[in-house]
């Protein structure tokens, strides 16, 4: 049985998102959540009509993703946080899963993400899993595309999202720490569309190449321009 979570508020950042957004909705609706933030970027594709007739609480921001994650946890009003992309949808079991890391008092001041996934049987979308998968264990760098799960006042503490263009995930988590991570079986499964467009080498390439630019100190906006 689902357990419900009214404790949890969940923030989705969006922009033209009506193909990916009714997986990702259906997969909270059995937990109950608390609320259900959508802070759309402006979009013009009938998301914020879809979202709010499903009983979605919508918030317009600018476009950013940085900027609409800071927005909606800065709006959010449950004890706990699930942050979450609009085109990923959490697989059966995630909320027995997060009830269980919530409610261990060990936890008030760790984050949790969920094993990333595609939704492609492709054997390519294995390989790029795998490699997500062991970048995100061994290193401690899970992207968004994972969800992020936090309690409200660990999130403030931490000073929430930067409203970056590019990385704002990799800059949160690593001010948590990869000691204060923690990994939950649960799939969060995420469109391949950018893998099939980019290629299934091409993509991860340009990720990594990226992600390596980054570290080196080159600006956000700048990688934002190039990541497209």
């Amino acid at each position: 049985m689902t357990p419900s979570l009214p404790q949890l508020s969940v923030v989705i950042p969006a922009l033209d998102a009506t193909a990916q957004l009714p997986a990702c909705l259906a997969s909270l609706e059995d937990a109950k959540p608390g609320e259900i933030i959508l802070v759309d970027g402006g979009s013009t594709d009938g998301t914020v009509a879809l979202a709010e007739s499903r009983g979605v609480h919508v918030i317009a921001c600018p476009r950013g993703r940085g900027l609409q994650l800071r927005t909606g946890g800065e709006a959010a009003r449950g004890e706990w946080l699930l942050f979450l992309h609009a085109d990923t949808h959490l697989s059966a079991g995630w909320a027995q899963e997060a009830a269980a890391f919530m409610a261990e008092p060990g936890n008030r001041e760790r984050a949790a993400v969920f094993r990333f996934a595609l939704d492609d049987p492709a054997d390519q979308a294995r390989r790029v899993e795998r490699l997500a998968n062991w970048r995100a264990r061994r290193l401690g760098l899970p992207y968004g595309d994972q969800g992020l799960l936090l309690r409200r006042d660990f999130y403030r503490d931490l000073g929430g999202f930067k409203p970056l263009p590019l990385m704002e995930d990799v800059e949160l988590v690593r001010r948590i720490g990869r000691r204060r991570l923690a990994f939950l079986d649960s799939q969060a499964a995420t469109s391949a569309e950018r893998y099939r467009r980019g290629g299934w080498w091409g993509r991860p390439a340009r990720n990594v190449c990226l992600l390596g630019a980054y570290f080196l100190g080159l600006p956000p906006r700048l990688l934002a321009r190039l990541y497209g």
